[in-house]
């Protein structure tokens, strides 16, 4: 069981927080505003829970983290439990001009609901290891909404 553990551990944690970077993607223009958005994009997730945002040059950096606790406040405030733990700011590719409407076009997966997060916690209840419970919860959470969004398509 253990070894089984391990290898459903090392799979899931394979989609561990990046799993989070679509909803960050579309709620980043509205938390920020148009001309932070032309300037500083969402890269990536890190496992640590760390946004690393590309800008498109250090005085932006410098400026960002300035405002690192606002936009983390803000993040919090559009995304719950799904917001980064800090932000950090770079110099990095940013997304082309024209873009931001495709990303609007796309669909994006739905946001567990509560009765969602309730019922993967009764699932992944029987899981001893602590860190795997919430990794299949966490899976099974964003399961369970994007079965109930299919549903109402």
């Amino acid at each position: 069981m253990e070894q089984l553990g391990g290898e459903v551990r090392n799979e899931l944690a394979r989609f561990g927080p990046a799993g989070g970077m679509a909803e960050i993607v579309a709620a980043w223009p509205e938390v920020v505003g148009d001309s932070i958005a032309a300037n500083a994009w969402p890269a990536r997730l890190a496992r640590d829970g760390t946004l690393h945002v590309s800008v498109s040059s250090s005085p932006w950096a410098f400026e960002l983290a300035q405002l690192e606790p606002e936009i983390s406040a803000r993040l919090a405030h559009a995304l719950g439990e799904d917001r980064p733990r800090r932000l950090r700011f770079a110099p990095g590719p940013l997304p082309e001009k024209g873009a931001e409407n495709v990303r609007k076009e796309q669909e994006l997966p739905s946001r567990p609901s509560a009765e969602d997060r309730a019922e993967a916690a009764k699932i992944a209840a029987p899981v001893g290891d602590s860190e795997l419970r919430e990794l299949i919860s966490r899976a099974a959470a964003a399961s369970l909404a994007r079965a109930s969004s299919d549903r109402l398509l």
